[in-house]
C-alpha cells in the first residue's frame, strides 16, 4: 500500500506541480499540502483523472494553531472507491484569508464548509449559502478555536415566567468544590479501614 501511495503522490505532483506544495505518506494515506488558490483545481483534477478518481468527499474540517502566522489548516479527506485509496489535502490560511469553496465540484461540501465556518470562522469564497449550521442565530464567537472560553459567552434556557427562550451571560450555578480523594464516601461519620486522613475522635 505504501508503494502505491508513493507512486500516487509522485503522479499528482507531476501532473499538477502548480497545486502541490509538498506531500508525504503517513499511516497509509497520502497527505498533500496545497496552496489555497489552487484547491479547487486540484480537487477537480483528483475527481476527474482516471488514475486518481477521488469521487467521494468524506469530510472537511480545520485545525487551529493560534501561535502560527497561518493560523488555520483546512483539511479535506477524499476516498477513491475505484482504487481503494485515501488522500488528505491540507490548506494553511491566515485568520482573515478566504478559502475557495469546492461546492461546485462536490455538492456535499456545502454543509461541511458551513460547519467549518460556524466552528472556526473560516470564510469560503463562492459558497452559495455560507451561514451558521450548528450554533444558534446570534451566537458570538467560534467554539472550536483554541481561544474560545470553555464556558462560552452566553447560556440559553427556557424561562417559564416569560414563556420564551432567554439568553443570559454565563454564570456558574455551583461553586467549584474541593474533592476529597482519600475517602470514597462523603459525609461518613465513621473512619473507614485505610483512611489515614482523619484521626479517630
Amino acid at each position: 500500500m505504501s508503494d502505491a501511495m508513493n507512486e500516487l503522490g509522485a503522479y499528482v505532483e507531476l501532473k499538477r506541480p502548480d497545486c502541490v506544495l509538498s506531500w508525504e505518506v503517513r499511516h497509509g494515506e497520502l497527505n498533500v499540502d496545497v496552496a489555497p488558490a489552487s484547491i479547487t483545481g486540484l480537487v477537480e483534477f483528483l475527481k476527474a483523472d482516471a488514475t486518481c478518481r477521488f469521487s467521494s468527499l468524506v469530510d472537511i474540517t480545520a485545525v487551529d494553531h493560534p501561535g502560527r502566522d497561518k493560523r488555520f489548516d483546512v483539511v479535506y479527506h477524499f476516498l477513491s472507491m475505484y482504487q481503494n485509496h485515501r488522500i488528505r489535502l491540507r490548506v494553511s490560511v491566515r485568520e482573515e484569508e478566504m478559502v475557495p469553496s469546492i461546492t461546485a465540484i462536490h455538492p456535499s461540501a456545502n454543509w461541511f464548509e458551513r460547519e467549518v465556518f460556524d466552528m472556526f470562522g473560516i470564510l469560503f469564497s463562492g459558497h452559495p449559502d455560507l451561514r451558521r449550521i450548528l450554533t444558534d442565530y446570534g451566537f458570538r464567537g467560534y467554539p472550536l478555536r483554541k481561544d474560545f472560553p470553555t464556558t462560552g459567552y452566553t447560556e440559553v434556557r427556557y424561562d417559564e415566567a416569560q414563556k420564551r427562550v432567554v439568553y443570559e451571560p454565563v454564570s456558574l450555578v455551583q461553586e467549584y468544590r474541593q474533592f476529597d480523594f482519600m475517602s470514597p464516601w462523603e459525609g461518613a461519620e465513621y473512619i473507614l479501614p485505610g483512611d489515614e486522613k482523619e484521626a479517630p475522635k
